[in-house]
C-alpha cells in the first residue's frame, strides 16, 4: 500500500507529484464536498424549524460554502507544492493591473458577501430598482438574478443594491399597501361613492380584509376637489405584491361596474370656450 501511495506520477527536478498526493487533493476535495452537503441539509431543517428565517438558509450556505472551497483550494494547492505565499509575492505586479482592470467584480463580490451577512435584501423579496419592479429569484457572490413582472430574468451586478436606492416591498412585511384613484362627477352622493369602494375592495379575494383588526383593512379617502371631479382614492393591503397591478385592474373592472349600476358618473375634463366676435 506504501508503494502505491509513493508512486511518482510527474518529476521535474525536485518538484514531485505521486499518488499519495493526488489521493490527498481528492480527499480534499471528497471531504468538502460531503461536509457542504451535511452542513445545507442542516441548516435548511433548522431555518425550517424557526418562523419567518427560512429564506436565511441559502444565504448562511453561501457564505460557508464560498469559504470552505477557499479554503480547501488553498490547502489543495499546498499540499501540491504551490505555496500561495510566494505565488502571490511573485506576482505582485500581474495584481495590481488585474486588480485596476477587475475594479468592478470586485467590487460586486464585497457587495455580494455584505448582502448575504446584511440580508438587506433576500430570495423572493419584491424590490423596485431603477423603475423596474422585480422578484429576487437567487443571490450569488457577485451577481443577483431578478424576475421582473413580464418574466423576463434580469442579471443585475451586485453593488448596484448597496450604492444606488432600492425599495423592498416586502422588508418588513409580506403585505404592503397600494391605492387605486378614481374621480366622480360633481354633485354625486359621495357617501354612496365611498361605499362602493369599499364594497369592490371587501369582495375581492387578494385584498386583505380584517374587520376585527383596526389596521390593514381597506379605506377610502376624499382626495381633492378637481377641476372636473371629485378626486378619490381607494387603499388597500395584499400579499400578493408581486401581481399587485393585476389586483388594481380588477378593482378598477369592479369600480366601473358597480358605478353604471348605482348611476355614478366618472366625468371626463370639460371645458367652456367663449368665442368674442
Amino acid at each position: 500500500m506504501s508503494e502505491f501511495f509513493n508512486r511518482t506520477i510527474f518529476q521535474r527536478g525536485d518538484y514531485v507529484i505521486t499518488t499519495g498526493t493526488l489521493a490527498t487533493v481528492m480527499f480534499i476535495w471528497l471531504f468538502v464536498r460531503v461536509i457542504l452537503l451535511l452542513i445545507k441539509r442542516f441548516l435548511v431543517r433548522f431555518f425550517s424549524t424557526t418562523k419567518g428565517y427560512q429564506i436565511r438558509a441559502t444565504e448562511v450556505y453561501l457564505l460557508v460554502k464560498y469559504f470552505l472551497w477557499t479554503a480547501a483550494i488553498v490547502a489543495m494547492l499546498e499540499i501540491v507544492g504551490i505555496h500561495v505565499t510566494l505565488l502571490i509575492a511573485g506576482s505582485a505586479a500581474l495584481l495590481v493591473g488585474l486588480g485596476l482592470g477587475l475594479q468592478q467584480i470586485f467590487q460586486d463580490l464585497v457587495s455580494g458577501i455584505f448582502i448575504l451577512i446584511e440580508g438587506i435584501i433576500k430570495v423572493n423579496d419584491v424590490i423596485e430598482l431603477d423603475g423596474m419592479v422585480g422578484k429576487i429569484i437567487e443571490i450569488n457572490l457577485r451577481t443577483s438574478k431578478v424576475l421582473t413582472r413580464d418574466g423576463i430574468m434580469i442579471i443585475v451586478p451586485n453593488h448596484k443594491f448597496i450604492i444606488e436606492k432600492i425599495t423592498n416591498w416586502t422588508h418588513n412585511s409580506q403585505s404592503t399597501r397600494f391605492k387605486v384613484e378614481v374621480g366622480v362627477a360633481y354633485g354625486s352622493d359621495v357617501q354612496k361613492v365611498k361605499a362602493i369602494l369599499l364594497t369592490c375592495a371587501h369582495e375581492h379575494p387578494r385584498v386583505i380584509n380584517h374587520p376585527e383588526a383596526e389596521s390593514n383593512n381597506p379605506f377610502v379617502r376624499f382626495v381633492d376637489f378637481g377641476d372636473s371631479a371629485l378626486k378619490f382614492e381607494l387603499f388597500f393591503w395584499t400579499d400578493s405584491i408581486f401581481q399587485v397591478e393585476f389586483i388594481k385592474s380588477d378593482l378598477r373592472f369592479t369600480i366601473d361596474q358597480k358605478f353604471r349600476e348605482q348611476g355614478v358618473t366618472i366625468p371626463f375634463p370639460q371645458r367652456d370656450i367663449h368665442i368674442k366676435n
